[in-house]
């Protein structure tokens, strides 16, 4: 049986990366993106596997609707839920309009995709869900001087992190493997369209990333930072975030005491 993989955000960036290496190994793609026209060219130009494009908005019920509905129906054998929207600002000057689109993308998509595929992929005993996030899932505690703020946006990051280790202990010994990858700042056209000159800034590349990711999954690793040379610092923030979820009691803590 062919492998089949579906790339939201596949069109560039990322996402195309993705799409190009997945190619390469022999998978049979469906990728999603905005873009009609990148999507038929996508599929024009890599005829040696099978290519279905599918146009969805995944800022909008519809979209994510049509996407999950494929999700649910074919024998997906890898998802990567990479689509992605920046929008970088304080909340009080993001629209209610880019507030819907970010929440939609990052948070509401993949979770409506990865509960449209997962249950299949458990029946089988195999399969791979990639969610794409990123660094700046971790920036929470940073100081009022670090700019921009993006309260929404890091807080999606997050949330995927989150997601993605939780589900990860749903589903051990079922055969489906979850990853959350988190790159920090990428040479694509993603802050291009923010408006944001990061030409002078090194950056990594989407292919290395994406070299990432595959390595991390031989490595058994459910987070993936692809620019974080010592990954003990990663289990250091994970080691503690159990000790103090650990720490909890049903007493009231001393500091919340009146005097």
């Amino acid at each position: 049986m062919s492998k089949l993989a579906l790339v939201t955000g596949a069109t560039s960036g990322i996402g195309r990366a993705f799409a190009e290496r997945l190619a390469g190994l022999g998978y049979d793609l469906i990728i999603v993106g905005r873009r009609e026209d990148r999507l038929e060219e996508f599929a024009a130009t890599h005829p040696e596997v099978a290519v279905r494009g599918v146009a969805a908005d995944l800022s909008t019920d519809d979209g994510i609707d049509t996407v999950a509905q494929v999700c649910a129906t074919e024998d997906i054998t890898l998802l990567v839920n990479n689509a992605g929207v920046a929008h970088y600002m304080p909340l009080a000057d993001l629209s209610a309009e880019k507030a819907h689109e970010l929440a939609h993308v990052k948070m509401v998509a993949p979770t409506m995709l990865t509960r449209a595929v997962v249950g299949g992929m458990q029946a089988r005993g195999e399969g791979t869900i990639i969610n794409v996030a990123g660094m700046i899932a971790f920036s929470g505690p940073a100081p009022s001087s670090v700019m921009p703020r993006r309260a929404v946006y890091a807080g999606g990051l997050a949330f995927a992190v989150a997601m993605s280790q939780t589900l990860c202990a749903e589903l051990e010994g079922t055969g489906v493997r979850v990853q959350v990858l988190c790159p920090g700042v990428v040479a694509t056209e993603f802050h291009e369209r923010q408006g944001m000159d990061l030409s002078a800034l090194p950056r990594m590349s989407a292919d290395d990333v994406v070299t990432a990711s595959l390595r991390g999954l031989e490595l058994g690793e459910v987070v993936v930072a692809p620019g974080v040379e010592d990954a003990g610092l990663l289990n250091a923030v994970f080691a503690a975030d159990l000790t103090a979820f650990n720490a909890q009691s049903p007493e009231l803590a001393s500091r919340y005491r009146s005097n």
